[in-house]
C-alpha cells in the first residue's frame, strides 16, 4: 500500500486532500512532526492563506527539512494552492517573504482587469504553455488531461517561474496568464485544487500516484 504523508501545519483544510488520496486506496497520514515523514512514498503540501504565515508555521514546526530531505531523495512531492506557492523563491504578499526556493520564481498578486475579480474564485481552464505541444504533459501529472479543462481555483496570488521549463500549465486571467501548475524534476505544484476539481482533478492525483 502506498504511503502518502500530508504535511499539516494547521493552515487550511487538508481533509478533502486526504480523502482524495484515500479514494485510490492509499494509506494516508496527516503529520505535523518531522519523524512522521521518514517512511513516506509521497508527500503532499496543501495550504490556504497568506504566504508569510505559511512559511512561519512550517519553520516553527520544523517541517522544512523533512520536506527538503524527501525531495533530495527524488521521491514525488506535490504542493497544492499555497503549498505550490511555498515551493518558490519568494512572495510579494504583504511584503517580501522567502520561500523554500525549490523552484526559482516569484509569487505575485494577480493584476485586476476589467471583467476579473480578486480573489480569483471558481472554475478556469488550464492550458499548455506557449511554444509547447501536448506531448509536454505526457510524462507528468497532467498525462491524459485535455488542454482547456476547467479546474477549481481560490487565490489572489500566483507564482511566476523564472524559467519557461518550469511552467507545466498556464491559465488565462483577463489578458494575462499565470502559472497554474509547475514541475521541476520530482516536484510538482498545482495552483488549483485537484481534490475539488471533479473527475479531472482525481485523474491528476491518480497520475501523481503513478510517478
Amino acid at each position: 500500500m502506498k504511503q502518502v504523508k500530508i504535511i499539516n501545519y494547521f493552515y487550511g483544510n487538508i481533509f478533502s486532500v486526504a480523502k482524495a488520496f484515500e479514494y485510490f486506496g492509499c494509506n494516508v497520514t496527516i503529520g505535523n512532526c518531522p519523524d512522521e515523514f521518514k517512511d513516506a512514498d509521497y508527500i503532499v503540501l496543501p495550504g490556504v492563506g497568506a504566504f508569510g504565515e505559511g512559511i512561519r508555521r512550517l519553520q516553527e514546526q520544523n517541517l522544512i527539512m523533512p520536506a527538503l530531505d524527501f525531495i533530495k531523495k527524488g521521491k514525488p512531492f506535490l504542493g497544492i494552492c499555497l503549498g505550490m506557492q511555498l515551493l518558490f523563491t519568494c512572495s510579494e504578499e504583504f511584503g517580501v517573504h522567502k520561500g523554500l526556493n525549490i523552484i526559482p520564481g516569484t509569487v505575485k498578486r494577480l493584476i485586476e482587469q476589467p471583467g476579473t475579480k480578486i480573489p480569483n474564485i471558481g472554475w478556469n481552464s488550464i492550458d499548455i504553455p506557449e511554444g509547447r505541444d501536448h506531448a509536454f504533459w505526457g510524462d507528468s501529472i497532467l498525462r491524459g488531461i485535455s488542454p482547456g479543462k476547467d479546474m477549481y481555483f481560490v487565490h489572489s496570488y500566483a507564482p511566476y517561474p523564472e524559467k519557461d521549463k518550469y511552467w507545466l500549465s498556464r491559465t488565462p486571467y483577463g489578458s494575462d496568464w499565470f502559472c497554474s501548475s509547475t514541475r521541476k524534476d520530482n516536484v510538482y505544484g498545482c495552483q488549483f485544487h485537484p481534490e475539488k476539481s471533479g473527475k479531472t482533478g482525481l485523474k491528476i492525483i491518480e497520475n501523481f500516484l503513478k510517478l
